[in-house]
């Protein structure tokens, strides 16, 4: 294993010091209880935008906290939840009068604990569940999990909470956008977990995994490599098949890389995405290409689309100002 790394334990920490120094324009950094929370004054009354997850995903969830996206993000170790003692400090440094909403990834652990901490807060709270994934039938063991369509998520829930919308209303805009988006994935090398030291699945040149995870777990099935055409085609007909937009339907398409997969690929499978849903009159009104849910150093990339209207447009295009993304500002 080959890593940039003094040692396993340190990783984490190190990583975020270096994060807020980097950021310190934005954000502060709480190293007992870990957590991130925004710098940006916010008015009173604003609901609090809480979101965490096992580390290894960068830039979700820490690059997202500040001005029209989320208040705070709780990280755990590497593919590992964090503990409700750091959603509830976090809450603690956030919370301004009008709640907290927790954006939760429908993983096990991260479930389990952000009700821990949602049942223990003494104000007002909810959470909301993102299950965006596809490649995992709906009603499967703990159902689909929260992948690359969580960013969208935030994204826009974050600027309906920076533009006063209440707890109960986000919460519903929030379900609202989860119903809209669907995400599918794609893997061609495994990920190498440093407390691990070795890939998490050996698999050959002339294999990729389809419909894998954003933590080295395998995918639904191992399939021969197909060209980036046939590829997209196959994430793009299920992903078609999911929310069977319309003719005219504008949608957000966004092609996410899972960390080690260059940009020129990146727009490589956006270009021949789009050209997937533009000839079946489906408009593409709304991009996002990049790494925004990563799995550490994974080769691959997943498709995601939102299905758009006027209200989630505008809370889309509203300002953000975060590590990761940036805007209007």
């Amino acid at each position: 294993m080959k890593k940039f790394i003094n040692s396993v334990e340190s990783l984490l920490h190190e990583s975020l010091r270096g994060f807020a120094q980097a950021h310190a324009d934005i954000i502060r950094f709480s190293p007992e209880p870990r957590y991130l929370a925004r710098l940006a004054p916010c008015q009173a009354g604003k609901v609090a935008l809480i979101s965490g997850g096992g580390s290894g995903h960068e830039p979700l969830h820490t690059g997202f906290v500040g001005l029209g996206m989320l208040d705070a993000a709780c990280p755990g170790q590497i593919f590992t939840s964090p503990t409700p003692e750091q959603m509830l400090a976090a809450a603690a440094a956030v919370e301004n009068g009008g709640g907290i909403l927790f954006i939760v990834k429908n993983y096990a652990g991260d479930v389990m604990n952000f009700e821990i901490a949602s049942e223990m807060l003494d104000c007002p709270n909810a959470s909301l569940l993102v299950h965006d994934d596809v490649s995992i039938p709906e009603h499967q063991g703990m159902g689909r999990r929260g992948v690359a369509g969580t960013t969208i998520v935030e994204k826009i829930v974050g600027a309906a909470a920076e533009a006063g919308m209440g707890l109960d209303d986000c919460k519903a805009l929030g379900e609202r956008v989860v119903r809209a988006t669907a995400s599918m994935g794609v893997a061609l090398t495994s990920c190498t977990v440093p407390a691990l030291g070795k890939p998490t699945f050996d698999i050959a040149d002339n294999e990729m995994e389809l419909g894998v995870g954003i933590h080295g777990e395998k995918g639904r099935e191992r399939v021969g490599l197909l060209n980036a055409k046939a590829i997209v085609e196959q994430l793009a007909q299920t992903l078609n098949e999911e929310l069977k937009p319309a003719k005219g339907q504008p949608v957000l398409l966004h092609v996410n890389g899972f960390g080690a997969t260059p940009l020129i690929e990146l727009y490589l499978l956006y270009d021949i995405a789009r050209q997937f849903w533009e000839q079946r009159g489906v408009e593409v009104t709304r991009s996002l290409v990049g790494n925004f849910t990563t799995s550490l150093d994974m080769a691959g990339a997943s498709i995601t689309i939102s299905l758009l209207d006027d209200e989630l447009t505008r809370h889309w295009d509203a300002p953000v100002h975060t590590a990761a993304l940036r805007w209007g500002c």
